[in-house]
């Protein structure tokens, strides 16, 4: 039996180390594009099955596959990652001066079976100036993370209060995915026996 991470970013590797899990990498290229109209939360359950669903074929018999996906909303109105830095300033200022939504959503499965769930967290920037904004913006940070920024990064300066797993902002709602996995008998911290 393995773990198999479904994703090739760097943030949602590190959080999985620090659970003292081994696993390795393979990453799923799907179509990731939401349908807005079907709402944020069963679009990021969707899109982070999909990512399982499109490893496990390549996955052993027993072996275990995660996937998770992140998305940041407000107003209704899904953030993704943004193509440029004219969309990226104009997503944090969005966001500026109020609270919004952070939605992971984690599938882990087998050939067998499958449990997907969505993580999430009230993220409130405080009120931000087109000065900070363009500086954020200028180092490059925001344009690989959904909603123009990284709280692990420097836009932690930004953040005022926040509702809900921290890590589930940083893209692995870390809480949510050891209860998960000890439903499959992989153990994090003395939890079920690892099968």
């Amino acid at each position: 039996m393995a773990l198999i991470l479904a994703s090739a970013s760097p943030r949602r590797q590190e959080l999985l180390r620090t659970l003292g899990l081994a696993f390795t990498v393979k990453t799923a290229d799907i179509d990731e594009t939401m349908d807005p109209a079907l709402g944020a939360e069963a679009e990021v359950a969707r899109i982070c099955r999909a990512k399982a669903m499109a490893v496990l074929p390549a996955a052993a018999e027993d072996d275990i596959v995660i996937a998770a996906d992140t998305i940041v909303c407000v107003d209704d109105r899904i953030l993704g990652k943004p193509h440029t830095a004219a969309e990226a300033a104009e997503m944090l200022r969005l966001l500026s001066g109020r609270e919004h939504q952070v939605r992971t959503g984690v599938t882990v499965c087998t050939r067998e079976r499958a449990v997907t769930e969505v993580d999430v967290t009230g993220v409130r920037f405080r009120l931000l100036t087109e000065a900070e904004i363009a500086a954020y913006v200028h180092t490059g940070e925001p344009m690989d993370k959904a909603g123009a920024y990284g709280i692990q990064g420097l836009a932690s300066i930004f953040v005022e209060s926040l509702r809900g797993d921290y890590f589930n902002v940083m893209g692995l709602p870390l809480c949510r995915l050891s209860q998960i996995l000890q439903q499959f008998g992989v153990a994090v911290l003395g939890g079920a026996e690892t099968r």
